[in-house]
């Protein structure tokens, strides 16, 4: 199941579905870096909210996708994380350390055009 990506300005949104497979997540990984060159992005949302498990292989492609993003000059912004499924990441050790996490898709938005403002 590909990952849908939508254009919004400047900005991607990624919207990961509940069934997603780690192919599906390394599938996200390369069509995002190649959207974000492709049309010059400046934001990145990847929206997890229908997600009930992230694993430690989730989490360390969701870091990795980030910090790849962020090398071509764009960044990332995680939102949507469920309580139970933060309070299972933390339990687990698996943290998206060094990555921006908002609690919906309006706050991700936003502190992406807060990010740009300070920019520029």
């Amino acid at each position: 199941m590909q990952v849908p990506v939508l254009k919004q300005g400047s900005y991607l949104i990624a919207t990961v579905q509940p069934a997603v497979s780690d192919d599906d997540f390394l599938q996200l990984r390369k069509s995002l870096l190649d959207r974000v060159r492709s049309s010059r992005s400046k934001g990145v949302v990847i929206d997890v909210t229908s997600i009930d498990v992230l694993d430690s292989f989730a989490c360390r492609t969701l870091s990795e996708i980030a910090n790849m993003i962020l090398l071509q000059g764009a960044v990332t912004v995680v939102v949507g994380i469920q309580p139970e499924v933060a309070f299972s990441m933390v339990q687990l050790g698996s943290t998206l350390e060094g990555v921006v996490t908002a609690l919906d898709l309006e706050e991700g938005l936003a502190y992406l055009d807060e990010h740009r403002h300070a920019q520029q």
